[in-house]
């Protein structure tokens, strides 16, 4: 079922690319090192939808992925919408201003588009 090896990582994760025997390039492959249960889990996880242990593992890295992308998405939003508020209450308690006079010097732009 699982094959571990006993050392001091839990995940190892490294890329290669193979050819096929028509010399195409295979898709990426990885080799990652996990725990006995979790192991278990996803080979029962991939018994129950009739999947592969690895397609398995595909879908479910998929889907952390799309999960992580979404929260980070959502954390900049978040931030984004403090900064606004933020900005706002701090132009709403600054006292008004009026000004002394109409201003000194007006400027006209010539219209580039005539």
């Amino acid at each position: 079922m699982c094959i571990l090896r006993s050392n001091s990582y839990d995940l190892v994760v490294m890329a290669t690319r193979q050819n096929s025997t028509n010399g195409k390039p295979k898709s990426p492959r990885i080799q990652v090192v996990l725990p006995e249960s979790l192991c278990e889990q996803l080979a029962d996880l991939a018994e129950e939808e009739s999947r592969t242990v690895s397609n398995m593992a595909k879908v479910l890295i998929q889907q952390g992925i799309n999960n992580y992308i979404n929260k980070t998405t959502e954390l900049v939003k978040s931030n984004l919408n403090t900064d606004t508020d933020t900005f706002r209450d701090k132009l709403e308690k600054q006292s008004i201003k009026r000004l002394k006079g109409p201003p000194k010097r007006i400027r006209y732009f010539k219209n580039m588009d005539n």
